[in-house]
């Protein structure tokens, strides 16, 4: 008697499953874009351990004496993983039609990458005794910080200057299109036209303070973010987008569904800045 194995079996018994790299897929996810991916970890349980070391301060030394004792601390940081899912069922006869399938699996990119940008920037923490979901980095504890921002690009230089003082060598700035267009609003003087960056009519790459802006439509109004992405080290799973035929078989549908799994944690948050426009 032969057996029943999944090379013999009718595809339907055998659904397949599509597993993407994400820097292919979701490249413009922030989490690819402003962080370092370290880690690859599967369910709710494990933790990503990132370990750091908080440096000792050198000391000056005479010629012929002791070097003086000096201790730096091995110490970590425990992360969660947040899982992102999509879900969604189409008839069959349109799931064959020209097309559907591509623009489909685009759609699951495209609302996978939403939920997580939103998720690595902005969510909210859990109010305890929950855990998830992960809250994003403009609610981190120990952040450098700038709140009510307004007139002139004071305050964001000293943004930076605390940043890079705790350490930090800056790499971008991540802002809400609000936030941007407010900035690029301030004016020379009271009064004048002349903005404080310029027209900004032939920008081919918009920067402040010499640091590369990206805008993210999922950051809190009138927010922004000054990152080092050495400074974020992330965990990001492999997307998988699987195709069923015979999870709605009773109603000639087909089920599509993908996941991604992310995490983040900050060793040195002083290293990462904030700021509130007003």
């Amino acid at each position: 008697m032969a057996s029943t194995t999944t090379s013999l079996a009718a595809e339907v018994w055998r659904p397949d499953v599509n597993v993407f790299a994400p820097t292919d897929v979701l490249a413009d996810a922030a989490i690819m874009e402003h962080s370092t991916v370290s880690a690859k970890i599967e369910g709710d349980a494990p933790m990503v351990r990132i370990g750091y070391v908080t440096d000792a301060s050198a000391a000056y030394h005479t010629e012929g004496t002791d070097l003086t004792v000096t201790d730096p601390a091995l110490s970590e940081i425990e992360v969660l993983t947040q899982e992102l899912g999509f879900y969604h069922e189409v008839t069959r006869d349109q799931y064959r039609q020209t097309q559907t399938a591509g623009q489909l699996a685009q759609s699951v990119a495209r609302s996978i990458t939403r939920l997580a940008d939103k998720c690595f920037l902005s969510e909210a923490n859990p109010t305890s005794p929950a855990v998830r979901p992960i809250g994003g980095i403009e609610n981190y504890a120990g952040l450098s910080t700038q709140t009510a921002v307004a007139g002139s690009l004071d305050k964001l230089i000293d943004l930076e200057t605390a940043c890079r003082t705790a350490g930090a060598d800056p790499t971008a700035w991540v802002m809400a299109p609000d936030a941007w267009a407010t900035i690029r609003k301030m004016k020379k003087a009271s009064g004048s036209n002349d903005g404080l960056l310029g027209a900004g009519t032939d920008d081919t790459k918009p920067l402040l303070l010499s640091i590369p802006v990206f805008l993210n439509s999922q950051m809190s109004s009138k927010t922004g973010l000054l990152i080092d992405k050495a400074e974020i080290i992330s965990s990001v799973s492999m997307l998988e987008v699987d195709v069923d035929g015979s999870a709605a078989f009773k109603s000639v549908k087909v089920a599509i569904r993908g996941t991604w799994r992310i995490g983040y944690g900050i060793p040195r948050p002083a290293r990462i800045g904030k700021f509130v426009l007003s």
